[in-house]
C-alpha cells in the first residue's frame, strides 16, 4: 500500500497498520516536490490475519439497516 503525508502523518499510519498486522515489507520515504512538497510517499506490504469477528449488538446510531430486496419488491413503476 502507499501512504503519502508529513513525517509524523506517516509514523501513526504506520503504528496504526503494525498493530492491526505484520509489515512485511517496508520502504524507503521519497520526498514529493511541487504542490506536495513536505510530504512524502512510503511504500508498505502488510499482512492482516483475518478471523472471526466478534459478535455485537447492532449499531442503531447510525439508523436502520435497509432490505434491499423488500424495497425493490414495493418499488413503484416510474
Amino acid at each position: 500500500m502507499w501512504l503519502t503525508g508529513t513525517q509524523a502523518e506517516l509514523d501513526a499510519a504506520t503504528a496504526a497498520l503494525t498493530a492491526a498486522g505484520r509489515v512485511v515489507q517496508h520502504g524507503t520515504r521519497r520526498p514529493l516536490t511541487g504542490a506536495d512538497a513536505g510530504r512524502h510517499r512510503l511504500y508498505l506490504r502488510l499482512t492482516v490475519a483475518t478471523g472471526r469477528q466478534p459478535t455485537r449488538a447492532p449499531d442503531t446510531s447510525r439508523g436502520a439497516l435497509i432490505d434491499l430486496d423488500a424495497a425493490r419488491a414495493h418499488r413503484r413503476p416510474a
